[in-house]
């Protein structure tokens, strides 16, 4: 059991370090977690996970707000919708941990180019594109930030300390199997 946690611990902090390549991702520059509001420092695997969902949700949230003026299909700016009022509501939850475990409310990854994690250079391109290039590239970048968030929750699922944490992993699993099975084919998709 343990030998399965220290590997799930594994995969996660992999996962989480594979596209920060500054050096505030080196672990001997990072400041240990700052204690929590019951004193006890945050468990480094929860902290990680929150610290990694809260702005991923947030960079997801801000290229879903495009589809209402930039997308050409009816039934993509509605699953953008939708999908932006989950993603807000999984913010909602990420939050309180963060505060709960005494972290700050900011993106530790800011700059770094994280798999599935939607950069400040796809947001200014998806503001080119109109129509079915923009849906397209949407649905990719979108597809991607579901299938890492999916696969970086999972690792906390097991490697977690956390009750509140795990749990809230345990939930972003299960919604991001229905939110990749409902990822449209917007018209135009290369077929």
């Amino acid at each position: 059991m343990k030998a399965a946690r220290s590997a799930a611990a594994l995969t996660l902090l992999l996962l989480l370090l594979a596209g920060c390549g500054s050096p505030a991702a080196d672990p001997e520059s990072t400041p240990p977690p700052a204690p929590s509001a019951t004193g006890a420092p945050a468990d480094p695997t929860d902290a990680a996970w929150a610290q990694l969902m809260t702005p991923m949700n947030e960079s997801a949230v801000a290229l879903l707000s495009l589809a209402a003026d930039r997308s050409g299909d009816t039934a993509v700016r509605s699953w953008a919708a939708g999908l932006q009022t989950s993603q807000n509501g999984e913010l909602a939850r990420l939050r309180p941990l963060l505060d709960r475990m005494g972290l700050p409310d900011t993106n530790v990854h800011e700059g770094h180019h994280m798999p599935g994690m939607v950069t400040a250079d796809d947001l200014a391109r998806a503001r080119t594109l109109k129509g079915a290039a923009f849906d397209r590239f949407l649905v990719d970048r979108i597809g991607a930030h579901l299938r890492q968030t999916a696969q970086v929750s999972r690792s906390e699922t097991g490697a977690g300390t956390r009750p509140d944490a795990k749990r809230l992993a345990a939930a972003l699993v299960s919604a991001r199997r229905a939110e990749i099975a409902r990822l449209p084919a917007p018209s135009g998709a290369p077929g």
